[in-house]
């Protein structure tokens, strides 16, 4: 693959001795008008990468706060043409920011493979997260991806051994995913010392950057995370801050400056990781 949108920001990040912050929000939450106008604040915001979720019913690998804001999504209409075209949306004004859409492959399936790429690639997607597809479905989504110029983000788990562990990283592109709690997003914090030997424990099979996400919620933990990774991925945090600005399930003038005060917040704490590092 020639060089992508997330190859040159991660490139980005390490050449300013800091982590990329990976920033997930699910697509028309919780309406399509104020997912547009979250996303295009992100990046001014201090997101490095904007991971966007496909809405969907039964996310079997997330909590609460992320099967919430899927539903919000579906219930104001939200479907993964429109996804799609709230990626387009967002690239008219922003030419640079990575976007990769994440989520389960029953959408994709049902719109199907060929026409998703084609649209997602011609509106200006980066790369895929689809985290019910393991390796041995590769030639199902992840070959084609990649023949299409798209990345193919894997998730590497506490549980993915010495042996699993190549074959996980075999087709993967962009960056490594590494989930840093065993269970669903939202969770507990992780042991940010595990982080640290896990992360080097898959550098050393790969030169792909690795981002760690689940269980990333404060400032700190961001700090403490980017110590050794190069990537912090914060998910639950923010679509949790929609749900708490919304007033009877609507959004409120507060909605899109309560997750960028939250983005902020993060990338401070990345940068204070970076300051620590130099001292």
């Amino acid at each position: 693959m020639s060089q992508t949108r997330i190859d040159r920001r991660f490139a980005a990040c390490r050449s300013e001795g800091r982590a990329a912050l990976v920033t997930f929000v699910m697509a028309g939450d919780p309406d399509p008008a104020t997912s547009l106008a979250i996303l295009k604040a992100l990046p001014e915001a201090g997101a490095d990468v904007i991971e966007l979720g496909m809405p969907f019913t039964d996310p079997m690998a997330d909590g609460a706060p992320i099967q919430a804001a899927g539903l919000r999504a579906l219930a104001a209409g939200q479907d993964l043409a429109k996804t799609i075209d709230l990626v387009r949306a967002f690239r008219a004004g922003d030419p640079d920011t990575p976007v990769v859409l994440m989520g389960y492959y029953n959408p994709i399936y049902v719109h199907g493979v060929d026409r998703f790429l084609s649209e997602a690639l011609a509106a200006g997607v980066d790369g895929l997260i689809v985290v019910d597809l393991p390796p041995e479905e590769d030639p199902e989504l992840c070959l084609p991806a990649l023949a299409a110029g798209l990345n193919f983000i894997r998730l590497a788990t506490p549980t993915t051994d010495e042996a699993r562990l190549p074959v996980v990283l075999r087709n993967t592109s962009g960056f490594v995913y590494y989930v840093s709690v065993t269970g669903i997003t939202g969770g507990a914090a992780p042991d940010f010392n595990a982080v640290g030997r896990a992360v080097s424990r898959i550098k050393s099979h790969t030169d792909l950057p690795v981002a760690v996400g689940f269980g990333v919620k404060t400032a700190a933990h961001a700090e403490a995370v980017a110590r050794n990774a190069d990537g912090v991925v914060v998910g639950s945090a923010l679509v949790d801050t929609v749900r708490t600005s919304l007033v009877d399930g609507r959004a409120t003038e507060k909605t899109v400056s309560a997750v960028t005060d939250i983005v902020r917040s993060l990338s401070a704490g990345i940068r204070a990781a970076r300051a620590a590092a130099a001292e």
